[in-house]
């Protein structure tokens, strides 16, 4: 056993949790005065994190939370590799340059060789470099027709947190269209109430959070068509592909929503969702070399090296871009497919079973739109709330999430189930096993105060 520094070989005991460590309570908000063996504080944090919930339970994500052992390696041998250090780790550099290009070739890209786009720590960053390139573009556009550019607006629908964040750091007026009757997602009949001169693009989103539908981005584009006609007003849109971005192109394959659509300038994704890769990964991609405005490139001097860069992040590691390239290289379009296909088929079929149970109303049937399903309460009082059925499961470490609409629909309360890559349908069938059991818990032990479920309806 190596010496600890400063303690006598005498003071080390023979098991883990006799170690004299192991007898105090840790440090929680302060350095300790001295250090500890390795072993025993790498287990003591490991009993900590029994505390969180299993990641494999948790149908509330839209994350990956299952990874081959070969990832896990690539991961590993990546720990130390700063991805930003192009110069020191150039294989790394280029590895993130095919999987910009591979992207770009699978959105349909008009020369996926001439392209740029970037990874980023996730969905939420690459939306945002996409929403700043819009409003520069915009910017540009006004001060060289001698126009005032202070008051950018941009249109979406019910959006992830990540477009408020953008709309308050970079202040910009962020116009979400509600959700008026039975909508699910932005209306596009309504996008000319909210568009005017000073609006720096649209964003429709290819897997609502709330919802998981697609916006129909072939009619928003159609309908700013007819608005440049009309108007003369040429705004651009940015495709919200956090999720859907690589499910549709394999599931989907009839629908039109990337750049086979020339409105659309550029699309962001989560790699770490359905991409398949490692928690740290998303990308951005613009149509063309000239949608990226090049006052947003910046070239940086860095350890020998002169590179260009435009994430809004710097240093961070290079393991989840390699292990995204070694997911888009070992399955390809097939392997792709055959995942995305299965986790769609599971959802479905979830969704089927859960509309049997009798208190439900299908929401969204895990049809047209992401690997998932939603429902509400049928009109009544049964005894619980969905809010209830979420804690009940809980105790079982189900993780479901319940939560009402965006405005103008807040009155109807959802629960959502995310069906991903490491969902076979055998653990879905024992998630079903125990929401059948909490439901004859609460006909035997009613809840107080549920007031009344929420119909839904298509029409």
């Amino acid at each position: 056993m190596a010496l600890h520094r400063g303690k006598d070989p005498a003071d080390f005991a023979e098991d883990i949790y006799e170690d004299a460590t192991s007898q105090v309570k840790l440090a929680k908000y302060k350095l300790p005065d001295q250090s500890f063996p390795a072993s025993v504080v790498a287990q003591l944090i490991r009993d900590e994190l029994l505390l969180d919930g299993n990641a494999k339970q948790n149908f509330a994500t839209f994350c990956q939370t299952w990874l081959e052992p070969e990832v896990h390696g690539i991961m590993d041998i990546c720990v130390d590799k700063n991805m930003i250090d192009k110069d020191e780790y150039p294989q790394t550099a280029e590895i993130e340059s095919r999987c910009v290009h591979i992207l770009a070739d699978l959105w349909n890209s008009p020369d996926p060789t001439n392209t740029l786009g970037c990874s980023t720590t996730g969905s939420s960053e690459a939306a945002m470099l996409g929403g700043l390139a819009m409003k520069w573009a915009w910017r540009k556009r006004r001060e060289a027709a001698g126009l005032p550019a202070d008051k950018p607006n941009l249109i979406c629908g019910p959006v992830q947190i990540c477009w408020h964040k953008f709309a308050r750091y970079f202040d910009v007026e962020l116009r979400e269209v509600p959700l008026d009757g039975n909508d699910v997602g932005m209306d596009p009949a309504k996008i000319a109430q909210y568009v005017d001169e000073n609006t720096i693009g649209v964003v429709p989103t290819l897997g609502v959070t709330f919802t998981c539908v697609y916006e129909p981005v072939e009619e928003i584009c159609k309908v700013l068509d007819k608005l440049q006609e009309d108007t003369g007003l040429d705004i651009p849109v940015h495709v919200d592909g956090a999720s859907g971005a690589f499910i549709a192109p394999f599931v989907q394959q009839d629908l039109v929503w990337d750049f086979k659509l020339e409105r659309v300038k550029s699309i962001n994704a989560s790699g770490h969702k359905y991409g398949l890769a490692p928690l740290g990964v998303g990308w951005v991609v613009w149509r063309t070399v000239e949608d990226l405005p090049e006052e947003l490139i910046f070239n940086v001097d860095y350890l020998g090296g002169n590179m260009p860069t435009f994430a809004l992040n710097f240093s961070r590691p290079g393991g989840q871009i390699v292990a995204q390239y070694y997911n888009l290289i070992r399955l390809g379009f097939e392997g792709y497919k055959n995942i995305q296909t299965a986790c769609m088929e599971t959802g479905q079929w979830l969704a089927d079973e859960i509309a049997k149970l009798g208190p439900f109303e299908l929401f969204y049937d895990g049809r047209g739109g992401l690997p998932a399903l939603s429902y509400t309460l049928k009109e009544g009082d049964h005894g619980f709330t969905l809010y209830d059925l979420s804690d009940r499961v809980r105790r079982r470490g189900w993780q479901i999430a319940s939560y009402p609409l965006p405005a103008n629909r807040q009155n109807t309360v959802i629960q959502r189930i995310m069906i991903r890559h490491g969902t076979s349908r055998d653990l879905a069938a024992m998630l079903l096993d125990d929401i059948k059991s909490a439901l004859e818990y609460f006909k035997q032990h009613p809840q107080t105060n549920t007031g009344t479920g929420r119909t839904f309806s298509h029409s």
